[in-house]
């Protein structure tokens, strides 16, 4: 009988996908401090081979939602002064065209959030109780909720179709409910009919500790995911992997744990370099505090020693979430327009929005483009 590694390998070896043996082993080094001085050379190395393999065909991004999210999460309670207590973070979809290891052309959708499925998560659910309670409520509401596209109209906005597609993916099931993405035999409470898959076959590649969450909440964790999220949905719509992957050349999902068990990042080449993306931060202030604006996270950085301030609203594991962020900027290049800043994509992003300082973005990017999204490439 063949073991789960094994089953795993002929998995990515299915979809042109392989594994990255640079970082086998460097998340069990003991103790904490040696394990962060292993990942850190682990990504020096890799980043060196990454590199020299080639660069994705096209990516771009397109703005899904803002979404409310609390100040104190934000930056693991360093901001300093009196704030609103909530801010936006801006959700973004993100398309990727590449070859695999295989030489197929593939598609990849990264963060397809569907605003109607975060909206059922136990934490909005609650905020949403709250903010009903408040004189004025709605209107506050209003200045930190927006709705831009759905992920099937940026899809038509690119002109793609839903076939066109062959994975999506999140950096973490947060809030995501794989009925909406993946469709789904039961019908969800509220509607009327099963949800039918948003890409067509398309299948949606999740870290084995990730989706085992899902199946398996712990009261600490349940909060933030969709209960009922996998009710109906068809199991072999899942591509599920350990570690981390390499997609094919210029593309790789990084296993980034800490924010969640299963957290990886998106890791593209581009011809400006290295981009990074994942939620463990929702600004670069998060993961460069030192030439941070907002009160408060400079000092973060100064009082403690700490090379990055964590988007913290779980937690499930501080030390090695330390030890993604440190594995994402030693990845990511410098930025061209500014080169003090990293190419690093928050998969959330704080909006920059005037109403909201102090705590506004010190440095944004606001999107990702290379290339050209192209129909028809299954």
């Amino acid at each position: 009988m063949a073991t789960q590694a094994e089953r795993t390998d002929v998995e990515l070896s299915n979809i042109g996908a392989r594994t990255i043996p640079e970082f086998e082993g460097v998340h069990d080094v003991w103790p904490r401090g040696e394990r962060l001085k292993a990942v850190r050379r682990a990504a020096q190395m890799y980043k060196q081979r990454f590199t020299s393999q080639g660069r994705i065909r096209a990516i771009k991004s397109v703005d899904i939602a803002a979404a409310p999210y609390p100040v104190e999460y934000a930056f693991h309670n360093a901001v300093s002064v009196p704030t609103l207590p909530l801010i936006s973070m801006i959700n973004r979809m993100i398309v990727v065209q590449y070859d695999d290891w295989n030489g197929t052309a593939r598609t990849l959708v990264f963060e397809p959030t569907v605003p109607d499925g975060s909206a059922e998560a136990p934490f909005y659910r609650n905020l949403r109780a709250l903010i009903d309670k408040i004189p004025g409520g709605h209107l506050a509401e209003k200045l930190v909720l927006s709705y831009y596209n759905e992920p099937g109209e940026v899809l038509e906005k690119l002109g793609l179709a839903p076939d066109d597609i062959d994975f999506c993916t999140f950096d973490h099931l947060h809030v995501q409910d794989p009925r909406m993405i993946l469709g789904s035999t039961e019908v969800i409470e509220g509607e009327t009919e099963p949800r039918r898959a948003l890409f067509g076959d398309a299948k949606m590649l999740v870290h084995r500790r990730e989706l085992a969450t899902l199946q398996s909440l712990h009261p600490m964790q349940w909060a933030w995911y969709v209960d009922g999220g996998l009710a109906g949905v068809d199991p072999a719509k899942f591509v599920t992997f350990d570690g981390d992957i390499e997609l094919g050349p210029g593309i790789a999902l990084l296993w980034t744990p800490g924010h969640t068990d299963g957290n990886h990042s998106l890791v593209v080449n581009t011809p400006d370099g290295v981009w990074v993306s994942s939620e463990n931060g929702i600004a670069l202030d998060n993961w460069q505090p030192e030439l941070s604006r907002i009160p408060g996270v400079r000092k973060y950085h100064e009082r403690f020693g700490r090379e990055i301030c964590p988007n913290a609203n779980t937690l499930e594991d501080s030390l090695d979430q330390y030890d993604s962020m440190i594995k994402e900027k030693t990845l990511a290049d410098p930025c061209k327009t500014d080169p003090r800043w990293l190419q690093i994509l928050p998969s959330s992003e704080l909006a920059p929005r005037k109403r909201q300082w102090p705590v506004v973005p010190t440095y944004v990017h606001g999107g990702i483009e290379y290339g050209t999204i192209e129909a028809g490439q299954r």
